[in-house]
Protein backbone atom coordinates (compact mmCIF):
# COMPACT_ATOMS: atom_id res chain seq x y z
CA UNK A 1 0.00 0.00 0.00
CA UNK A 2 1.49 3.46 -1.06
CA UNK A 3 1.25 6.34 1.65
CA UNK A 4 -0.27 9.05 -0.07
CA UNK A 5 0.35 12.34 1.34
CA UNK A 6 -1.96 14.78 0.87
CA UNK A 7 -1.77 19.15 1.51
CA UNK A 8 -4.72 20.68 2.61
CA UNK A 9 -5.48 23.96 2.84
CA UNK A 10 -6.69 23.77 6.49
CA UNK A 11 -3.36 23.17 7.94
CA UNK A 12 -2.41 26.86 9.48
CA UNK A 13 1.01 27.79 8.17
CA UNK A 14 -0.34 26.52 4.57
CA UNK A 15 -3.37 28.82 4.69
CA UNK A 16 -1.48 31.67 6.47
CA UNK A 17 0.61 31.49 3.04
CA UNK A 18 -2.13 31.73 0.73
CA UNK A 19 -3.90 34.51 2.66
CA UNK A 20 -0.44 36.30 2.60
CA UNK A 21 0.48 35.47 -1.09
CA UNK A 22 -3.45 36.46 -2.64
CA UNK A 23 -5.18 38.61 -0.31
CA UNK A 24 -4.01 42.03 -1.49
CA UNK A 25 -4.10 40.74 -4.71
CA UNK A 26 -7.55 39.46 -4.69
CA UNK A 27 -8.76 42.80 -2.60
CA UNK A 28 -7.01 45.36 -5.84
CA UNK A 29 -9.14 42.73 -8.12
CA UNK A 30 -12.34 43.05 -6.31
CA UNK A 31 -12.26 46.67 -5.01
CA UNK A 32 -11.67 47.71 -8.95
CA UNK A 33 -14.81 46.02 -9.85
CA UNK A 34 -16.43 47.93 -6.67
CA UNK A 35 -14.80 51.01 -6.31
CA UNK A 36 -16.14 50.63 -3.06
CA UNK A 37 -13.19 49.53 -0.36
CA UNK A 38 -15.38 48.25 1.87
CA UNK A 39 -17.18 46.85 0.30
CA UNK A 40 -14.14 45.04 -1.43
CA UNK A 41 -12.83 44.17 2.25
CA UNK A 42 -15.87 42.30 3.09
CA UNK A 43 -16.06 40.51 0.03
CA UNK A 44 -12.08 39.17 0.28
CA UNK A 45 -12.70 38.31 4.07
CA UNK A 46 -15.79 36.25 3.23
CA UNK A 47 -13.64 34.56 0.26
CA UNK A 48 -11.03 33.87 2.73
CA UNK A 49 -13.96 32.79 4.97
CA UNK A 50 -15.11 30.26 2.78
CA UNK A 51 -12.15 29.10 1.77
CA UNK A 52 -11.46 28.22 5.82
CA UNK A 53 -14.54 26.66 6.06
CA UNK A 54 -13.71 24.31 2.78
CA UNK A 55 -10.38 23.63 3.59
CA UNK A 56 -10.63 20.51 3.06
CA UNK A 57 -12.18 20.07 -0.09
CA UNK A 58 -9.07 22.53 -1.45
CA UNK A 59 -6.00 21.54 -2.35
CA UNK A 60 -2.96 24.77 -1.84
CA UNK A 61 -2.39 24.25 -5.57
CA UNK A 62 -5.94 25.50 -6.32
CA UNK A 63 -6.52 27.32 -3.87
CA UNK A 64 -5.97 30.93 -6.08
CA UNK A 65 -8.20 29.97 -8.29
CA UNK A 66 -11.01 28.91 -5.68
CA UNK A 67 -10.73 32.19 -3.91
CA UNK A 68 -11.07 34.59 -7.43
CA UNK A 69 -13.71 32.45 -8.18
CA UNK A 70 -15.42 32.80 -4.67
CA UNK A 71 -14.67 36.69 -4.31
CA UNK A 72 -15.84 37.26 -7.92
CA UNK A 73 -19.26 35.15 -7.14
CA UNK A 74 -19.74 37.11 -3.94
CA UNK A 75 -18.73 40.47 -5.42
CA UNK A 76 -21.94 39.78 -8.38
CA UNK A 77 -23.89 38.43 -5.43
CA UNK A 78 -23.69 42.52 -3.39
CA UNK A 79 -23.90 44.15 -6.47
CA UNK A 80 -27.61 42.08 -7.82
CA UNK A 81 -28.20 42.96 -4.18
CA UNK A 82 -27.35 46.75 -3.74
CA UNK A 83 -27.24 48.12 -6.74
CA UNK A 84 -29.19 50.99 -6.00
CA UNK A 85 -27.48 51.51 -3.07
CA UNK A 86 -24.17 51.52 -4.97
CA UNK A 87 -25.71 54.01 -7.39
CA UNK A 88 -26.95 56.49 -5.38
CA UNK A 89 -23.68 56.72 -3.02
CA UNK A 90 -23.12 60.16 -1.79
CA UNK A 91 -19.83 62.04 -2.06
CA UNK A 92 -17.54 63.17 0.49
CA UNK A 93 -15.34 65.69 0.30
CA UNK A 94 -12.12 66.54 2.36
CA UNK A 95 -11.12 70.50 2.66
CA UNK A 96 -7.78 70.76 1.65
CA UNK A 97 -6.10 74.21 1.99
CA UNK A 98 -5.34 75.07 -1.79
CA UNK A 99 -7.03 77.79 -3.81
CA UNK A 100 -10.52 78.06 -4.62
CA UNK A 101 -9.68 77.54 -8.51
CA UNK A 102 -7.43 74.62 -8.07
CA UNK A 103 -9.92 73.15 -6.03
CA UNK A 104 -12.59 73.61 -8.49
CA UNK A 105 -10.62 72.58 -11.16
CA UNK A 106 -9.29 69.20 -9.52
CA UNK A 107 -12.61 68.53 -8.43
CA UNK A 108 -14.06 68.72 -11.92
CA UNK A 109 -11.45 66.88 -13.38
CA UNK A 110 -11.72 64.27 -10.69
CA UNK A 111 -15.65 64.19 -11.67
CA UNK A 112 -14.72 63.87 -15.37
CA UNK A 113 -12.72 61.22 -14.40
CA UNK A 114 -14.71 59.27 -12.57
CA UNK A 115 -18.00 59.54 -15.00
CA UNK A 116 -15.54 58.42 -17.59
CA UNK A 117 -14.24 55.33 -15.56
CA UNK A 118 -17.77 54.81 -14.32
CA UNK A 119 -19.15 54.59 -17.38
CA UNK A 120 -16.70 51.69 -19.24
CA UNK A 121 -17.99 48.23 -19.28
CA UNK A 122 -17.36 46.37 -16.18
CA UNK A 123 -14.59 44.57 -18.16
CA UNK A 124 -12.62 47.46 -19.58
CA UNK A 125 -12.65 49.64 -16.51
CA UNK A 126 -11.31 46.39 -14.47
CA UNK A 127 -8.83 45.82 -16.97
CA UNK A 128 -7.69 49.52 -17.48
CA UNK A 129 -7.29 49.78 -13.46
CA UNK A 130 -5.85 46.28 -13.24
CA UNK A 131 -3.40 47.59 -15.56
CA UNK A 132 -2.15 51.28 -14.53
CA UNK A 133 -3.09 51.32 -11.00
CA UNK A 134 -2.24 47.96 -9.65
CA UNK A 135 0.60 47.53 -12.41
CA UNK A 136 -0.48 43.70 -13.55
CA UNK A 137 0.81 43.07 -16.45
CA UNK A 138 -1.95 41.90 -19.62
CA UNK A 139 -1.11 37.77 -19.03
CA UNK A 140 -1.77 38.08 -15.69
CA UNK A 141 -5.03 39.79 -15.74
CA UNK A 142 -6.01 37.55 -18.16
CA UNK A 143 -5.62 34.72 -16.00
CA UNK A 144 -7.71 35.97 -13.61
CA UNK A 145 -10.32 36.95 -15.92
CA UNK A 146 -10.06 33.50 -17.62
CA UNK A 147 -10.00 34.98 -20.87
CA UNK A 148 -6.39 35.67 -23.83
CA UNK A 149 -4.34 38.39 -23.94
CA UNK A 150 -5.61 39.09 -26.78
CA UNK A 151 -9.08 39.69 -25.30
CA UNK A 152 -7.16 42.26 -22.63
CA UNK A 153 -5.25 43.82 -25.12
CA UNK A 154 -8.81 44.63 -26.99
CA UNK A 155 -10.23 45.86 -23.95
CA UNK A 156 -7.30 48.42 -22.97
CA UNK A 157 -7.78 49.77 -26.33
CA UNK A 158 -11.05 50.30 -26.04
CA UNK A 159 -10.57 51.83 -22.73
CA UNK A 160 -8.04 54.28 -23.33
CA UNK A 161 -10.02 55.40 -26.29
CA UNK A 162 -13.21 56.01 -24.96
CA UNK A 163 -11.23 57.98 -21.41
CA UNK A 164 -8.97 59.88 -24.39
CA UNK A 165 -12.08 61.15 -25.83
CA UNK A 166 -13.91 61.95 -22.52
CA UNK A 167 -11.14 63.69 -20.71
CA UNK A 168 -9.14 66.10 -22.67
CA UNK A 169 -5.62 65.86 -21.65
CA UNK A 170 -4.80 62.25 -21.18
Amino acid sequence: MKAIKEEHVCKEDVYASIFSTYSKTVFNYIYYKFGNEEKAYDVVQEAFIKLWENCSKVSPDKAKSYVYTIANNLYLNVLKAEKVRLKYAPDTNAVVNESPDFIMEEQEYKEKLERALAALPENQRTTFLLNRIDGKKYGEIADMEGVSVKAIEKRMHLALKTLREQIEGI
